[in-house]
């Protein structure tokens, strides 16, 4: 496990990088199906149509990035080698899970996080 420090700084960049990628998706479109709010580290993906919100935050005691979306939560482990988060079960990073969520959800295959 990595220690807190480490984690932390992590995180961050690694969530800064995914509200970048979700703005860039956002703007691209000219009716947006999303939004999102980012609350002192906790960033809710929020649907135009009211039906549901995805909600990332990082779990700082266990070293994880959750995600909180269609009714399950997805816990990302840091991956050392690649400097990312990971969902061990999938080995899908952090943008290429919530890319997938998104389009899941937002029955959409053409939505992509840059």
């Amino acid at each position: 496990m990595i220690d807190e420090a480490t984690f932390r700084r992590q995180s961050d960049l690694s969530l800064e990088a995914l509200k970048q990628s979700l703005i860039t998706a956002a703007d691209t479109t000219n009716d947006p199906l999303f939004e999102f709010e980012d609350n002192n580290g906790v960033m809710n993906i929020i649907f135009e149509d009211g039906s549901s919100k995805f909600v990332v935050t990082p779990n700082t005691p266990v070293r994880q990035v959750w995600i909180s979306a269609l009714s399950t939560s997805f816990k990302l482990e840091f991956d050392e080698a690649s400097s990312t988060f990971v969902l061990t079960k999938t080995g899908e990073d952090l943008k290429t899970l919530t890319q997938r969520l998104l389009r899941e959800h937002l029955e959409d295959p053409t939505i992509t996080l840059p």
